[in-house]
């Protein structure tokens, strides 16, 4: 591990087992493996870093609004730009929608390839394709 690296991230969830079909399928087709599992949550890791969804009661609200101060996105690498666009195609049933589809693969610039998704409780995801020097794919 290194000094200041990620360690987790807990998203507060309204409903686990929608979140557990959005958020764990995408994060199983990164790469991530189950890693706890609770009645109230589940994590998945990657490394040295886990990712925690939880149904909390103490939940104040029933959608995440990016909008509002707070999280308003996970960026995540996804490997090439062929992987990304597999991912992409199969988000669509497992409760994901595409954001910025006019602009998509570069709604991040000309030089930035990813894909922006939502999912039904109001979480984004950034899912960036890195390029084989390692930096951020530009479209090809």
């Amino acid at each position: 591990m290194t000094r200041g690296e990620l360690h987790h991230v807990e998203l507060w969830v309204p409903d686990l087992g929608r979140a557990i079909d959005s958020l764990g399928w995408l994060l199983a087709a990164l790469g991530y493996t189950p890693f706890q599992d609770w009645a109230e949550g589940r994590s998945w890791r990657l490394g040295d870093t886990y990712i925690v969804i939880e149904q909390s009661p103490a939940l104040t609200a029933h959608i995440h609004d990016r909008y509002r101060p707070g999280l308003n996105h996970l960026a995540l690498h996804a490997g090439t730009v062929e992987e990304v666009s597999g991912i992409t195609a199969e988000a669509t049933g497992h409760g994901w929608t595409l954001l910025f589809p006019d602009r998509h693969p570069n709604a991040g610039g000309p030089d930035h390839h990813a894909s922006y998704l939502e999912n039904e409780d109001g979480f984004e995801i950034e899912l960036v394709a890195s390029s084989l020097d390692g930096g951020d794919a530009a479209n090809t």
